[in-house]
């Protein structure tokens, strides 16, 4: 079993930046690959970025290519989440998730978190 905290969201200018950070319960943590998703208003969960148990493979949605950089901290059982450069669209409540594989599906995923909101203003 494994319990997600995210945090770090809140407002911010476009252009601007913002971490979010997930912690995780359990001594397993490390046996799971994490991913980042968002979901905007009235618009599906989208995929935004995976990284595998030990950090070595990454994979990235199209929304997250050369903007946002996600990194893990096993021993702190925690997921980060670095956005860069955001935009307006990039605005959505942010969740992360547990899995035993790095993929951009969410049905592939076991374990959620409760989600971050993050605001980009003009």
């Amino acid at each position: 079993q494994v319990q997600l905290v995210e945090s770090g969201g809140g407002l911010v200018q476009a252009g601007g930046s913002l971490r979010l950070s997930c912690a995780a319960s359990g001594r397993t943590f490390s046996s799971y690959a994490m991913g980042w998703f968002r979901q905007a208003p009235g618009k599906e969960r989208e995929f935004v970025v995976a990284i595998s148990w030990s950090g070595g493979v990454r994979s990235y949605g199209d929304s997250a290519k050369g903007r946002f950089t996600i990194s893990r901290d096993n021993a702190k059982n925690t997921v980060y989440l670095q956005m860069n450069s955001l935009k307006l669209e990039d605005t959505a409540v942010y969740y992360c998730a547990a899995s035993s594989r790095v993929t951009g599906t969410a049905g592939h995923y076991d374990y959620w978190g409760q989600g971050t909101q993050v605001t980009v203003s003009s």
